[in-house]
């Protein structure tokens, strides 16, 4: 029997995504996302904010750079990695983030005509409230992560 590891998460972009090339002209963004949840505690309405780095690689990548920006409602799939590396004082570290495999923008239309009216890569119709763009990632195993 095989295994599952699929991650969901809705949240708000921390920050504009960090693009950057790797080896190969391969691209790379990373992100922070923001969710939140909010329960009763002691009478009290308490929200708790949960961070998730986020990794998005190629034309995934390419695409996240052009329509996400810091604060902006996004739907994030993906798979949970953790990873080592070592710090810059030679400590083994471990990091664990959400490779995203795909996304979709979502807020009302008005969040998006600022940003995309002069780009004709997503798609809209008068009876949309929310924009999406879905971009699926090459899931090639040929391709290790380089870190």
């Amino acid at each position: 029997m095989s295994s599952i590891n699929k991650v969901i998460l809705v949240g708000h972009l921390g920050k504009d995504p960090e693009l950057r090339y790797l080896e190969g002209n391969v691209s790379v963004a990373s992100f922070p996302l923001a969710t939140s949840e909010t329960f009763t505690k002691d009478g009290r309405k308490v929200e708790q904010t949960e961070w998730h780095n986020i990794v998005m690689w190629r034309g995934l990548a390419d695409v996240a750079a052009k329509f996400l920006t810091k604060g902006r409602l996004v739907y994030i799939e993906g798979k949970l990695r953790t990873r080592t590396y070592e710090d810059k004082e030679g400590v083994r570290r471990y990091t664990t983030e959400i490779v995203a495999e795909s996304f979709n923008l979502l807020g009302r239309r008005s969040d998006f005509e600022s940003s995309t009216s002069n780009q004709g890569n997503t798609t809209t119709t008068s009876q949309t409230r929310e924009q999406s763009v879905d971009f699926t990632e090459n899931n090639s195993e040929e391709d290790p992560l380089p870190f």
